[in-house]
């Protein structure tokens, strides 16, 4: 069974990290829809992200005595991250296929945009380009669907940054 401070903790701030990240979607939305291909938007949501998860394991640990075993580390930030997840897929496929579907298009044109200059820039055939453009013409990366892949992509990446931050977080045993 779970701790119910890992539990209470974990969703407690997975749904501030989820709230966080609809917060930055949305602000994104209504700002200009161009930042969406900016890197460093994604970089201030990974910091958001994982500073909170920094808190949220540094409270739980001193919540629990300072004893915290690896498993209980990572169940901590597992949970949160999920729940997190959760929240933020739910919140894009309400905005991109509920309250604004012509978004999708909007910012596909937009990535294309931004891959072809990319592409450009580091000297990519022509041929290349075309192909890669018509690629990303067919797929669809705001649908219900491809938000819910993400979404499982996302959490396979949070399990690793889970097991690096409860090896950072675990209790130091005190057995030589």
């Amino acid at each position: 069974m779970i701790n119910e401070i890992i539990k209470k903790n974990g969703i407690t701030y997975g749904v501030m990290i989820g709230i966080a990240s609809a917060l930055i979607t949305a602000t994104i939305y209504a700002v200009d829809l161009n930042l969406f291909t900016a890197w460093w938007m994604g970089l201030i949501g990974i910091a958001i992200s994982l500073t909170i998860s920094i808190i949220l394991l540094s409270k739980t640990k001193k919540e629990l005595n300072g004893v915290f075993s690896f498993k209980d580390a990572f169940t901590t930030y597992f949970i949160a991250a999920v729940i997190g997840i959760l929240i933020s897929t739910f919140f894009n496929i309400l905005l991109f296929n509920v309250i604004d579907p012509s978004a999708k298009d909007t910012l596909s044109e937009l990535m294309i945009k931004y891959t072809v200059g990319m592409m450009q820039k580091f000297g990519s055939p022509a041929s290349v380009i075309n192909e890669t453009i018509e690629k990303m013409k067919l797929s669809n990366p705001y649908s219900t669907v491809e938000l819910l892949k993400g979404s499982v992509f996302a959490i396979v990446i949070s399990a690793v940054f889970g097991l690096i931050f409860a090896a950072f977080f675990k209790s130091r045993t005190t057995q030589e």
